[in-house]
């Protein structure tokens, strides 16, 4: 990625958060590793506090994290290619403003807690750095497409567990935290299907019925994914196809001859 100018009075700050978003260097890598392991706490936080409270027990935890999260969202909005776009072109940024109300007007509109869950798409942006990983880590040279699928089929689980224990929690004693309803998601997802554990109500029947019909076809799909063999990344130079197996010797899309590098047996 060409390394972009900027002009104005913000130039000097504007740049340096370019870098740190975009560029190449350890600081840039160290800084986006960071906001990954953010993504993953403002998300455990949400199951944190539904194990110990609600969300109106932790304002002061739940206004650091909306102002963590405001702070980013400005950041990528300075550093922007258009600024009067940026909302448009990003739609993960709109999860960003969901994600901060969820976090500040709690305590004035009700528990919007769930609500964070959103903030898992986030989760989508870091294949970036572990794409960059790949050129210090063997290990993530070796799995990057199991990794990817594995942080699929992860925000997937945590999704619909979020929508089911914040449409139980208040109307079923059974689904009182996010491990309750995990417990439940993953029964149904599955097709164990207990029973100590059902969904009340007639919201919770509409869910049960798309958690089978829609859920668990895209459950298994994800799960299949994750445990079929790994494919090679390397673009064929006839047509372009750019996953391979990884004894492949022609492309399976044109029939051109492939020299995909190995490590032998």
């Amino acid at each position: 990625m060409a390394k972009q100018r900027f002009e104005g009075h913000f130039a000097p700050l504007r740049g340096t958060l370019y870098e740190l978003y975009h560029g190449r260097s350890k600081a840039g890598l160290r800084f986006r590793l960071g906001l990954l392991v953010f993504d993953l706490t403002i998300i455990g936080s949400y199951v944190i506090t539904s194990v110990f409270g609600t969300a109106h027990d932790f304002p002061a935890l739940n206004l650091l994290l909306a102002l963590i999260v405001l702070a980013d969202l400005i950041a990528r909005w300075m550093i922007a290619p258009s600024a009067r776009k940026f909302m448009l072109r990003e739609p993960l940024n709109w999860a960003d403003v969901i994600v901060i109300v969820s976090l500040v007007a709690s305590q004035s509109f009700g528990d919007f807690a769930f609500l964070r869950v959103l903030r898992a798409l986030r989760v989508l942006r870091s294949y970036r750095v572990l794409q960059e990983l790949r050129d210090d880590s063997r290990f993530f040279r070796r799995n990057e497409e199991v990794i990817q699928r594995s942080v699929n089929l992860t925000v997937f689980i945590f999704i619909v567990s979020g929508l089911v224990h914040t449409s139980q929690q208040r109307v079923n004693p059974d689904i009182d935290t996010w491990v309750d309803a995990l417990y439940f998601t993953m029964a149904a997802l599955t097709t164990t299907g207990f029973g100590d554990i059902v969904l009340v109500g007639t919201p919770g029947r509409w869910l049960s019925i798309a958690i089978l019909i829609v859920g668990v076809g895209l459950f298994l799909h994800l799960l299949q994914s994750v445990f079929q063999p790994p494919k090679v990344r390397q673009k064929c130079g006839s047509c372009g196809l750019l996953l391979h197996d990884p004894d492949a010797i022609h492309c399976k899309h044109c029939g051109a001859e492939m020299n995909i590098e190995t490590e032998g047996g």
